[in-house]
């Protein structure tokens, strides 16, 4: 992170609806460019077609993810922390590359944070959310957000991804991240109304910069590639 009058500046990369393995390789350049030298950190935001994702812990077998795949969503391994989970539109997905060193964040205390600028935004719409014994935002006892980070040599990758209008069935044919016993919410759920993931940008950018002391800067996407 560059700093401007005293704050850390994040650069904020929207790159609209994007699938899953096109938006893991955005995250990959970013990595490589926020570990070099004067390196760079970014904030991208994306929604993806639907997809079922699994981390590095115990996941789906092949006939499983078949199964999946027959529903006409795509299914991904991944190499970010918990189990199975859906992205899908009408999601917002928040994958920030950050240099912990930078951030003057352990690990846990950033996870912490990207529950604490959720739980800040839900707060702002008037919805009382909070943190479970299970990482990720919760609603009584359905999950609204889930949390699932990859780090190495400092540098995050992977991140939240927060249920606005997302249609909830999808999650209907597995146990989300792995709990049972819970549900799963969005906000449009909650609040009675529709609320879509482009509404929801721009106050999740002021609870993320409330929460980490942070700047926020839009950058050109095709920009920030080609300088990768």
């Amino acid at each position: 992170m560059s700093r401007s009058a005293g704050r850390p500046v994040l650069r904020v990369l929207r790159l609209g609806l994007l699938s899953f393995p096109e938006a893991l390789a955005v995250q990959r350049r970013c990595v490589r460019a926020a570990g070099a030298p004067g390196g760079r950190d970014a904030l991208l935001l994306v929604e993806h077609p639907a997809v079922y994702t699994v981390g590095i812990r115990r996941g789906p077998g092949e006939e499983e993810a078949a199964r999946l795949r027959a529903l006409g969503a795509d299914f991904q391994s991944t190499d970010r922390g918990g189990l199975i989970t859906f992205h899908g539109p009408g999601q917002l997905v928040c994958y920030p590359v950050l240099d912990l060193r930078r951030l003057r964040r352990s690990l846990r205390s950033y996870v912490c944070g990207l529950e604490g600028a959720v739980i800040g935004l839900c707060r702002g719409l008037g919805l009382e959310a909070g943190r479970a014994a299970e990482t990720g935002v919760w609603v009584r006892e359905s999950k609204i957000c889930a949390i699932g980070v990859h780090c190495s040599r400092y540098i995050t990758h992977h991140g939240l991804a927060l249920n606005c209008n997302t249609d909830l069935s999808w999650f209907r044919h597995i146990v989300p991240c792995g709990i049972v016993g819970k549900g799963v919410t969005s906000l449009s759920a909650e609040l009675g109304r529709d609320v879509t993931a482009e509404e929801v940008i721009p106050p999740f950018l002021e609870a993320f910069q409330e929460e980490f002391g942070c700047t926020v800067e839009y950058t050109d996407p095709d920009h920030m590639t080609a300088a990768t």
